[in-house]
Protein backbone atom coordinates (compact mmCIF):
# COMPACT_ATOMS: atom_id res chain seq x y z
CA UNK A 1 0.00 0.00 0.00
CA UNK A 2 1.19 3.52 -0.82
CA UNK A 3 -1.46 5.54 0.99
CA UNK A 4 -4.96 5.08 2.37
CA UNK A 5 -7.88 7.52 2.58
CA UNK A 6 -11.34 7.18 4.06
CA UNK A 7 -12.68 5.42 0.96
CA UNK A 8 -9.60 4.38 -1.01
CA UNK A 9 -6.33 2.50 -1.00
CA UNK A 10 -3.66 3.56 -3.48
CA UNK A 11 -1.26 0.68 -4.10
CA UNK A 12 1.03 -0.66 -6.79
CA UNK A 13 -0.65 -2.51 -9.62
CA UNK A 14 -0.25 -6.29 -9.65
CA UNK A 15 -0.82 -8.91 -12.33
CA UNK A 16 -4.26 -9.49 -10.76
CA UNK A 17 -5.26 -5.98 -11.93
CA UNK A 18 -4.76 -6.59 -15.66
CA UNK A 19 -8.51 -6.90 -16.32
CA UNK A 20 -9.14 -3.53 -14.65
CA UNK A 21 -6.32 -2.01 -16.73
CA UNK A 22 -7.97 -3.44 -19.83
CA UNK A 23 -11.32 -1.84 -18.96
CA UNK A 24 -9.70 1.52 -18.10
CA UNK A 25 -8.11 1.51 -21.56
CA UNK A 26 -10.98 0.11 -23.61
CA UNK A 27 -14.18 1.93 -22.60
CA UNK A 28 -14.88 4.84 -24.98
CA UNK A 29 -16.40 7.09 -22.28
CA UNK A 30 -13.17 6.91 -20.30
CA UNK A 31 -10.98 7.59 -23.34
CA UNK A 32 -12.71 10.76 -24.57
CA UNK A 33 -9.73 12.87 -23.46
CA UNK A 34 -7.01 10.22 -23.64
CA UNK A 35 -4.86 10.33 -26.80
CA UNK A 36 -4.93 6.61 -27.62
CA UNK A 37 -6.96 3.99 -29.42
CA UNK A 38 -9.12 1.77 -27.19
CA UNK A 39 -7.71 -1.61 -26.27
CA UNK A 40 -9.42 -4.53 -27.97
CA UNK A 41 -7.63 -7.40 -26.21
CA UNK A 42 -6.69 -8.02 -22.60
CA UNK A 43 -3.17 -8.93 -23.75
CA UNK A 44 -2.65 -5.22 -24.49
CA UNK A 45 -3.26 -4.44 -20.82
CA UNK A 46 -0.91 -7.25 -19.77
CA UNK A 47 1.74 -5.69 -22.01
CA UNK A 48 1.22 -2.24 -20.42
CA UNK A 49 1.45 -3.77 -16.96
CA UNK A 50 4.68 -5.65 -17.74
CA UNK A 51 6.46 -3.14 -20.00
CA UNK A 52 5.28 0.24 -18.74
CA UNK A 53 3.94 0.10 -15.19
CA UNK A 54 6.38 -2.46 -13.78
CA UNK A 55 9.21 -0.86 -15.75
CA UNK A 56 8.40 2.52 -14.18
CA UNK A 57 8.36 0.95 -10.71
CA UNK A 58 11.78 -0.61 -11.34
CA UNK A 59 13.39 2.37 -13.07
CA UNK A 60 11.99 5.25 -11.00
CA UNK A 61 10.70 3.62 -7.83
CA UNK A 62 7.20 4.90 -8.61
CA UNK A 63 4.53 4.80 -11.30
CA UNK A 64 0.79 4.77 -11.72
CA UNK A 65 -0.98 3.23 -8.73
CA UNK A 66 -4.18 1.22 -8.60
CA UNK A 67 -7.04 2.97 -6.80
CA UNK A 68 -8.92 0.35 -4.81
CA UNK A 69 -12.37 1.30 -3.49
CA UNK A 70 -12.72 -0.14 0.02
CA UNK A 71 -16.49 -0.56 0.13
CA UNK A 72 -16.85 -1.86 -3.43
CA UNK A 73 -13.69 -3.96 -2.98
CA UNK A 74 -12.44 -3.37 -6.52
CA UNK A 75 -9.94 -1.35 -8.51
CA UNK A 76 -11.85 1.65 -9.85
CA UNK A 77 -9.05 3.50 -11.58
CA UNK A 78 -5.51 4.71 -11.24
CA UNK A 79 -3.78 7.72 -9.77
CA UNK A 80 -0.14 8.43 -9.28
CA UNK A 81 3.15 9.71 -10.60
CA UNK A 82 4.79 9.02 -13.93
CA UNK A 83 8.07 10.49 -15.10
CA UNK A 84 7.61 12.10 -18.53
CA UNK A 85 10.96 12.47 -20.31
CA UNK A 86 9.37 14.80 -22.89
CA UNK A 87 8.84 17.35 -20.10
CA UNK A 88 11.58 16.13 -17.72
CA UNK A 89 8.97 16.30 -14.97
CA UNK A 90 6.74 13.97 -12.98
CA UNK A 91 3.09 13.96 -13.94
CA UNK A 92 0.19 13.26 -11.62
CA UNK A 93 -2.17 11.20 -13.75
CA UNK A 94 -5.59 9.80 -12.92
CA UNK A 95 -8.40 7.89 -14.60
CA UNK A 96 -11.56 6.29 -13.18
CA UNK A 97 -14.56 4.28 -14.24
CA UNK A 98 -17.47 6.62 -15.12
CA UNK A 99 -19.69 5.41 -12.27
CA UNK A 100 -17.20 7.03 -9.87
CA UNK A 101 -17.08 10.43 -11.57
CA UNK A 102 -18.54 13.38 -9.66
CA UNK A 103 -18.19 11.71 -6.24
CA UNK A 104 -14.96 13.38 -5.07
CA UNK A 105 -12.89 10.26 -5.77
CA UNK A 106 -10.56 12.09 -8.16
CA UNK A 107 -9.76 14.77 -5.62
CA UNK A 108 -9.44 12.34 -2.72
CA UNK A 109 -6.98 10.11 -4.57
CA UNK A 110 -5.03 12.96 -6.20
CA UNK A 111 -4.52 14.80 -2.90
CA UNK A 112 -3.43 11.61 -1.17
CA UNK A 113 -1.03 10.79 -4.02
CA UNK A 114 0.50 14.29 -4.09
CA UNK A 115 1.02 14.12 -0.34
CA UNK A 116 3.35 11.14 -0.89
CA UNK A 117 5.42 12.54 -3.77
CA UNK A 118 7.95 14.52 -1.74
CA UNK A 119 8.31 12.36 1.40
CA UNK A 120 8.45 9.02 -0.44
CA UNK A 121 10.20 9.99 -3.67
CA UNK A 122 11.73 13.45 -3.27
CA UNK A 123 9.48 14.88 -5.99
CA UNK A 124 9.23 18.63 -5.40
CA UNK A 125 7.18 19.67 -8.42
CA UNK A 126 4.31 17.90 -10.17
CA UNK A 127 2.52 18.55 -13.44
CA UNK A 128 -0.73 17.31 -14.92
CA UNK A 129 -1.27 17.16 -18.68
CA UNK A 130 -4.93 17.70 -19.47
CA UNK A 131 -6.39 17.73 -22.97
CA UNK A 132 -8.39 20.83 -23.84
CA UNK A 133 -12.04 20.35 -22.90
CA UNK A 134 -11.51 17.91 -20.04
CA UNK A 135 -13.19 20.08 -17.43
CA UNK A 136 -13.49 17.26 -14.86
CA UNK A 137 -9.74 16.62 -14.79
CA UNK A 138 -9.03 20.34 -14.76
CA UNK A 139 -11.30 20.75 -11.72
CA UNK A 140 -9.38 18.02 -9.87
CA UNK A 141 -6.03 19.63 -10.75
CA UNK A 142 -7.18 23.05 -9.50
CA UNK A 143 -8.68 21.57 -6.33
CA UNK A 144 -5.35 19.97 -5.36
CA UNK A 145 -3.57 23.31 -5.81
CA UNK A 146 -2.34 23.12 -9.39
CA UNK A 147 -2.61 25.99 -11.83
CA UNK A 148 -2.06 26.30 -15.57
CA UNK A 149 1.65 26.70 -16.23
CA UNK A 150 1.63 26.59 -20.03
CA UNK A 151 -0.09 25.29 -23.15
CA UNK A 152 1.75 22.51 -24.92
CA UNK A 153 1.33 19.43 -27.09
CA UNK A 154 1.44 15.80 -26.06
CA UNK A 155 0.96 12.85 -28.40
CA UNK A 156 -0.19 15.30 -31.08
CA UNK A 157 -2.91 16.90 -28.91
CA UNK A 158 -3.12 20.33 -27.33
CA UNK A 159 -2.86 20.13 -23.55
CA UNK A 160 -2.99 22.45 -20.59
CA UNK A 161 0.05 21.82 -18.40
CA UNK A 162 -0.96 22.28 -14.78
CA UNK A 163 1.79 22.51 -12.18
CA UNK A 164 2.33 22.81 -8.44
CA UNK A 165 5.25 22.87 -6.04
CA UNK A 166 5.15 20.25 -3.33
Amino acid sequence: MIVETERLVLRPFTANDVHSLFLLNSLPDILTYIPMDPFTEESQAADIFENVIKADYQQHGFGRWAVHHKVDNRVIGFCGPKYLPEFDKVELGYRYFPEYWGKGIGYEAAQAALNTFKPLHGIELAIALILHGNVGSEAVARKVGMSVFEQSEYCGHKVHVYQCDL
